[in-house]
């Protein structure tokens, strides 16, 4: 703690301590900068004007080179360097490589015999985080859309689009979730975003459940493959497809209330559950009804498309109202 101090010409002022001033080598004269944030802080940058050190992780191959990877990269390292004792092999390689195409800015940017050394090439000012949820959003909601149709047309080549769409979906979440971890240890880029470290936490979850409901599409299309084009009746089709517009009216209406903080629409997509409890015990009736070579899977597509609903209420228990 330090008292605020006046000189006699009216200006405040408070002692730096010392053992701070000089772990950062500090003395009479040096430059340091100030910086308020939005909720009243004073942030004093003893480093001003000093580029910031890229942050480097040393990798070495292992059984779990992927995950380790991916992990370096959601930490927020620049630079990866995967480094092997003696070569690196063809199939490390491969690994690292399809590491590179999932994670949305790392690149390769030397290798050699024994190393491969990786780059994070994004200025993550570039990249708010509303916009990366919105893009995610977008995907998600055309591949819930599309695996219904897939579904009720029987075509597999459609359900088998949704399952790849679902990769550039992970992309973007891995980016979000790298994004948001980069903002709470840096103020001044939580600042420069309009994003507080709070609200990290509620789009860090947000962001989770969308990509919980694209995982949902694709369980959704792997059963579509299973069914192999096999026939369902014109009333089981209207009856799924009712239920589709009800689950994809919940998303959207939580993903809306979400970026607005409305709060009374957040609470009609929890009002929507006697909707969907009907439209789903309709759904489980009548599919029960069918041939015995299609019940399996019409009941888990109707049972994945439930579970999407409950994304979509925990999404809106997220929603708070907006400051003024």
């Amino acid at each position: 703690m330090r008292k605020v101090q006046q000189t006699p010409g009216g200006t405040f002022f408070v002692c730096l301590p010392k053992a701070w001033a000089e772990r950062y080598r500090l003395k009479r004269g040096s430059v340091v900068a100030f910086r308020e944030t939005s909720d009243g802080k004073l942030l004093i940058d003893p480093e001003h004007g000093v580029k910031p050190s890229l942050r480097v992780m040393s990798i070495k191959p292992g059984p779990y080179l992927s995950r380790e990877i991916l992990g370096a990269y959601l930490l927020g390292f620049d630079i990866i360097r995967v480094e092997a004792k003696e070569r690196v092999s063809f199939e490390i390689r491969d690994v690292v490589k399809k590491s590179v195409r999932s994670l949305v800015g790392l690149e390769i940017v030397e290798e050699d015999y024994s190393k491969i050394i990786l780059q994070c090439l994004l200025e993550p000012s570039s990249f708010p985080p509303d916009k990366i949820l919105r893009r995610s959003y977008a995907i998600v909601a055309g591949m819930h859309r599309d695996v219904i149709n897939s579904f009720v047309n029987k075509d597999v080549q459609l359900a088998k689009s949704v399952i790849v769409r679902d990769d550039e979906s992970n992309r973007l979440y891995f980016l979000l979730v790298r994004i948001l971890r980069t903002i709470i240890q840096n103020p001044n880029l939580s600042d420069k975003l309009g994003i507080s470290p709070i609200e990290c936490i509620d789009y860090r979850l947000a962001s989770s459940l969308v990509e919980a409901i694209g995982d949902e599409c694709v369980r959704i299309a792997l059963k579509i493959m299973e069914l192999e084009g096999k026939t369902l009746t014109e009333e089981l089709k209207k009856m799924f497809i009712n239920f589709h517009t009800i689950c994809y009216e919940a998303h959207e209406n939580a993903l809306k209330a979400f970026f607005s903080g409305n709060i009374t629409l957040a609470e009609n997509v929890r009002g929507m559950r006697g909707k969907i409890d009907k439209a789903f015990a309709d759904v489980e009736k009548v599919a029960r009804e069918q041939s015995l070579e299609v019940v399996p899977q019409t009941l888990a597509i109707a049972s994945f498309l439930r579970q999407v609903y409950e994304h979509s209420v925990d999404i809106a228990d997220l929603v708070m109202p907006k400051k003024a």
